[in-house]
């Protein structure tokens, strides 16, 4: 039989006290109204008690003893209308919980949807598509224009750039030609290439990142209710007044009077309100919170690591510097318009960069003749009757003459003659050292970078925001390898990323956020919280909202204990009845609710 979800046993609990209701007023069958209360009264402080004694074996002490406790007592002095009020109130408190507490169920579906599934296998000169679980190694499979590449391989005939954002999470398209090593995921570029495989598709690097947000997921970090740290010390306090007042008084009522107003309702309500309230917060200032209890850990955040490209950089790539040759005749604009103009046909990334910045500084373009793409290199042609060759250093410049400069470049040749150099640049966001000085501000002390960027360049823009902690070069595999070896004492940590290769490292921090602005869908759907706006400044503003959020939760569950012991203690002298007890517990609900309510607008934002 399927199990009742929490809204639906609250459902359940109100027909049935609704029912009951009607058996004892409407058609004057009171005892039949006890009986059916009674019996399901019972059935709920049983499931209560199992569940209980499962969270007990695994370290978990909540607030359910002392529920239980209350319908049992209620139940056992003949009060049932008070231990209707308090399921009714439990019932509700869980299913506001499950509310405030949505989960993501789709992490892996998209990450699963890319996932290559057909391999153009040549066999005797000819090609037959398999099912890429079928491919063995050794096999020669042709990766077509456009292509995810299938299985991990190394290329045998043909060049292309491939784009492997989607494992290392650089933009940078990378040439690859017969010898270099290919891997399975990443997209092929304009020319069709031939790979060998040297790896099965359970064992390729599309698989594996597969396989990691999976392990992550069924491993995930244990945290515990807000509520759950009030729950021992409050509960201990409420069975002795409760002792008390049946050994001061000698009537066994006492003991149920004094519970029903210490039923647990505020610690259950009030938590998960605030936090529904912190999250409606948060989704105004453009960040949508999966899941209630990620404002508890980033509240208490101690560590943030980052991803470089798209992250802390706006992850496009821009034309830095026009670089004319010191020997050069050409001035910075006339190389601008020569390279712009001999690029203006080309597909690649740089080109459609090169020519976007020469149409932003209003550079007329002239026509193109003679155009070749030399895959790997880059190209030739002859613009305003200029022999032109543009692309690698090593392409341009082959005697090596030239020193290959610190950044991204394309390098230029006119008529037989080195002329100068483009640089391109990813643009640090502007906002990011200012994100990271308040982070550092509300505790977040210990600030990292995890990239698959080289030392060199990554270290630099790690400089520029105040990074210190600096690892490069690293695969998925690294990332979680690096933020599993974050001590104990600096967590909880979250991990920021805009790409599908973040999406283990989401799941393996205690809270992973994704820039998902322009990022991948797996990786969204992976993470705990979604920046929409494509805004840095956004990180240190969900800590902020997480901080006023579980200061209000706070502030709600003790400000509801308080008035639960001075209840109680009025209680203890008998001129309170269970049912008015279980009434005013009314009271106390609505107090903590609209203090948990001032999470939703703690200040303008």
């Amino acid at each position: 039989m399927k199990k009742l979800s929490n809204k639906q046993k609250l459902w359940l609990i109100i027909i049935i006290a609704a029912v009951a209701v009607i058996l004892q007023y409407a058609c004057g069958y009171p005892l039949f109204a006890q009986i059916l209360v009674t019996v399901v009264g019972a059935i709920v402080a049983l499931s209560m008690f199992i569940g209980m004694v499962k969270s007990i074996r695994t370290g978990d002490y909540g607030v359910d003893l002392l529920a239980i406790l209350a319908v049992v007592a209620t139940l056992a002095v003949g009060e049932y209308w008070a231990a209707m009020v308090i399921l009714v109130m439990l019932t509700g408190g869980d299913a506001l919980e499950d509310y405030a507490a949505r989960k993501a169920n789709t992490e892996l579906k998209s990450l699963l949807d890319n996932t290559p599934q057909i391999a153009h296998v040549v066999t005797d000169g000819t090609t037959n598509d398999l099912a890429v679980k079928d491919v063995q190694v050794g096999a020669e499979v042709i990766v077509k224009p456009g292509e995810i590449v299938p299985l991990d391989g190394k290329v045998i005939t043909g060049q292309s750039e491939l784009d492997e954002s989607s494992l290392t999470g650089e933009s940078r398209p990378v040439s690859k030609i017969p010898g270099d090593e290919v891997m399975s995921g990443a997209i092929n570029g304009a020319n069709s290439i031939t790979i060998k495989v040297t790896k099965l598709a359970k064992d390729s690097q599309y698989q594996q990142l597969v396989k990691l947000v999976k392990t992550a997921e069924e491993s995930p970090a244990r945290f515990v209710r807000l509520a759950d740290r009030y729950a021992v010390p409050f509960t201990i306090v409420a069975i002795v007044i409760a002792l008390a007042a049946w050994w001061w008084s000698g009537n066994p009522v006492r003991i149920a009077e004094v519970l029903v107003v210490a039923s647990p309702c505020p610690l259950i309500l009030a938590a998960p309100i605030a936090m529904v309230s912190g999250m409606s917060r948060a989704s105004r200032n453009g960040i949508v919170v999966k899941t209630g209890t990620v404002l508890e850990k980033l509240a208490n955040a101690k560590t943030g690591a980052f991803d470089k490209t798209g992250t802390i950089t706006n992850g496009q790539l821009a034309v830095g510097e026009i670089i004319p040759a010191s020997d050069s005749n050409f001035s910075h604009d006339q190389l601008l318009q020569l390279v712009a103009s001999a690029e203006s046909e080309s597909s690649h990334i740089l080109a459609r960069s090169l020519v976007d910045y020469a149409k932003k500084q209003a550079v007329s373009l002239s026509p193109v003749q003679d155009l070749q793409e030399v895959t790997g290199k880059g190209i030739t042609a002859t613009v305003d009757g200029y022999q032109m060759k543009i692309g690698k250093l090593s392409f341009v410049d082959p005697d090596g003459k030239q020193a290959i400069l610190p950044s991204t470049a394309v390098y230029i040749e006119i008529n037989g003659q080195y002329a100068g150099a483009v640089t391109f640049v990813d643009h640090i966001r502007p906002e990011a050292r200012q994100t990271m000085n308040a982070l550092r501000k509300m505790g977040v002390t210990n600030l990292m970078m995890l990239t698959g960027d080289q030392a060199a360049f990554a270290k630099e823009v790690a400089k520029q925001v105040g990074i210190t902690d600096v690892k490069t070069n690293l695969l998925p595999q690294g990332k979680i390898a690096a933020l599993k070896a974050i001590p104990l004492d600096q967590h909880p940590v979250f991990m920021v990323g805009d790409g599908v290769n973040d999406a283990p490292s989401f799941v393996t921090a205690d809270v992973g956020i994704a820039m998902g602005a322009h990022g991948a869908t797996a990786a969204s759907e992976s993470a705990s919280v979604v920046i929409i706006r494509d805004d840095l400044s956004r990180i240190a503003k969900i800590v902020e909202i997480a901080k006023d959020t579980i200061k209000i939760a706070k502030q709600a569950v003790l400000i509801g204990i308080a008035i639960c012991i001075i209840l109680m203690l009025v209680a203890c002298t008998g001129i309170l009845p269970a049912f008015v007890g279980a009434m005013f517990q009314e009271v106390i609900d609505t107090v903590s609710i609209l203090w948990a309510l001032k999470a939703r607008k703690v200040k303008l934002d």
